[in-house]
Parts: structure tokens; sequence; C-alpha cells
């Protein structure tokens, strides 16, 4: 099957959506697929065989959180170049309502059309606005996907409609299989701490973890947080005390290997996010590296979590609260392991195994529902290696 996936987010600026977007080709690819991607990327960006760049993306407030989008005349005609070129059976727009390169290709589309909604924003004005500009757009959607409830009811409430659920994917081998590194486990007197995220997002929730660290430093004098994410260290460590400073170490940004080891390494993994979450991919990949997950009560994470079975959650932005459950998690090795079991067995449901087959399954139902669709034969081109207009 030839396939053309959208992603509406530059791509070398990491992602949940980029995550998806990477591995979902990969999966596809590995399985015999031919799949090409457009996304924005900055010139020097080395990118996969498979991602065909649509020009720089600029800069945009979206969602709480700064999105760096494409969009533009010169993009609308990379776009259109590329599905001409590209001939796909089948076309997966990823946010077809951010005004992207998504969009974009949703007006430009031809044949059958499958979305995927990953925003989960109950009260977006600005959706409910612009939905007359969308309408035309969306209606050219064969079949729409959310990754999650959260997401599906967004969709549901601003655009109409409604959406099959398919959860974002992990390679849960990938981080099962990592190995720990010494210099980042800890042990019972001094354990450690980790949190993953852009540290310069608010939403992110890392000032809720660092006014909590203060007291789990006082429960565990040794203990360590580790900080892997891209923003300003010393601007986010201002407000630590200097006797604690030292203890929460900023590694920057990490590749994936090393997030794979620091999730093994960790003897918490803390995910404190204030709000804007549709899934907490983050979660599962904790989960999937055996890391006892302790994160904030939203409706999605409680989700991820199994209710809070596969993790304990804490109310959202209550540092004292979540410096209370960490300090308990600390102290109790069993509770640490029965979450370590559970969650091992619930990321199962996560797997690009499962969700690649959902994904194509949903793929093979709008490509036999358009038997009758054959663009002119002369049109078809090699799906990977259309370069974007001038």
């Amino acid at each position: 099957m030839r396939i053309g996936i959208v992603c509406p987010y530059s791509w070398d600026v990491p992602g949940g959506v980029q995550y998806h977007v990477r591995d979902l080709a990969n999966w596809l690819i590995d399985r015999g697929h031919d799949v090409s991607v457009l996304a924005p990327a900055d010139d020097d960006t080395p990118l996969p065989p498979y991602v065909v760049s649509a020009g720089r993306a600029v800069p945009i407030r979206y969602n709480g959180s700064v999105a760096r989008l494409n969009f533009g005349f010169l993009s609308a005609a990379r776009v259109r170049r590329w599905i001409h070129d590209g001939e796909f059976d089948v076309l997966h727009i990823h946010e077809p309502a951010t005004p992207s390169l998504s969009l974009l290709a949703c007006w430009s589309a031809s044949g059958p059309v499958v979305a995927t909604f990953h925003t989960s924003n109950p009260r977006s004005r600005a959706m409910i606005a612009a939905y007359p500009i969308l309408q035309t757009a969306l209606e050219k959607i064969s079949a729409r996907i959310a990754v999650s409830e959260y997401a599906r009811r967004t969709l549901v409430e601003h655009l109409g409609g409604d959406a099959v659920v398919i959860p974002n994917g992990v390679d849960v081998g990938f981080f099962a299989d990592a190995e720990p590194l010494p210099d980042w486990q800890g042990t019972p007197e001094a354990p450690t701490l980790g949190f993953i995220g852009r540290i310069d997002e608010p939403r992110k929730g890392l000032p809720v973890l660092l006014e909590a660290f203060p007291r789990i430093a006082a429960a565990f004098p040794g203990v360590r947080l580790l900080v892997a994410g891209r923003g300003d260290a010393e601007e986010a460590a201002e407000g630590l005390p200097a006797d604690v400073r030292g203890q929460v170490e900023f590694l920057g940004m990490v590749s994936d290997h090393d997030k794979a080891r620091l999730l093994r390494s960790v003897d918490v993994y803390a995910a404190p996010n204030t709000g804007g979450e549709s899934f907490g991919i983050i979660l599962v990949e904790a989960m999937s590296a055996g890391a006892p997950v302790l994160a904030a009560d939203l409706d999605a994470f409680r989700q991820v979590l199994d209710g809070g079975r596969a993790g304990e959650l804490f109310p959202v932005e209550d540092a004292g609260a979540l410096a209370d459950a960490a300090i308990a998690l600390l102290r109790d090795p069993e509770s640490r392991a029965r979450l370590r079991e559970i969650g091992t067995r619930h990321v199962r449901r996560y797997d690009w195994a499962t969700v690649g087959a959902d994904i194509l399954g949903v793929y093979e139902t709008v490509t036999d529902g358009a038997a009758g669709y054959a663009p002119p034969a002369a049109e078809r081109g090699p799906a990977r290696t259309v370069p974007p207009a001038e």
C-alpha cells in the first residue's frame, strides 16, 4: 500500500505527534508498505529517507504550548505537488484542524483520507470560531481516529462527527530492553526521580516538581532528580534552595536511547503536568521501562494509568501532595514493585504490534470503500523521493 502521512509540527523539534508519526512510518515500512511523510523541517535537519521537507516552520502559540508550524501559499504548493506526485492509496493526516500542512493537505486531498486527532482542549474558542473555514476540509475525511477519549470528545464537541479511539503507540520492547545506567541509578537511601519534558513549558509541570523537591530531599537527603528536556536550566532552578540545587541534574536533550536508559534507571518517574494533555505517551514509555509512575490526576493520565491502578495519581498543581506521594512511594519498595508488575502488563495494549494493526485496519477499510478510485497511471510516481516544490 502507498501511504502518505502528514505531520503538522516541525520534525526537528521533539513532540508526541512527531514521535507517533515517525514510529508509525517505521512500523509500516517494516511491513513492506511504501510510506512518505511530509513535515516541516529546517534546511540543515538530517531527515530519514521517507521524510519530505515542506520547508521551515515558525513558532505559533497553540493549545497552551508553542508549536512550530508551516503555512502559506508556498507551503500549499508543496503540499499539492507532494500529493499529486505521490499518488497514495491512502492519505493519513494528523491534526487536520491545525493551521498547518495538515489543513492544507485536507484542502488538496483526493481519494481516501484518514485523520488522527491528538488535541484535547474542551474550551477551544478558536476551534469553534474556525469551524466554517475547516468544514470544507473536514468533509474530505473518510475515517477519523482520536488518540484518547478526551481527544475524541474535543472533536465531537467542537467539530462534530465522531472517531474511533486508537491510542498512541510505543515500542515496548525498546524501553523494556534498555540497559540501566549506573550513574543514574539510586539506592534505598539515595533514590532517583526522573522527569522528561520541555522545561520551559509551564504545562509540563516542572515548577510543581521543583517546589515539591525540597520536602522530598528532607525525607531522603541523598535523593537526586534527573531532568531531561530542552529549556533554560539556570532559569528553571532559580527558585530552588541552595542546599538542594546540586541534587537536581539538568541533562538537556537526550537521545531516544538515553531516554530509555534513564527511564530504566529511576526509582520513580514523575509527571507533574498541569493540563492540555490528550494522552500521555511518556507515561507509557515509563511503564514500558519498568519505572513506577507518579502523575498528576489529569483525565488523560488517569485513563492511561487505568484509573490509577498502573500508577499513583496526585491532585493537579498540588506540590505538597506530590511530595507526600513521592516520599510514600520511595519508602515502600513493595508498592513500587507492584506498580512495575501492573504497568508491564498494562502497556501491552499500547505496543505498536497492536496499535499499528488497528491503524492499518482503518486504512484497509477506507481503501476497500474507495475501490473505484483509480488515478491516471501517468500521474503515478515514487512515493519516497518526491522533492518539495520550489
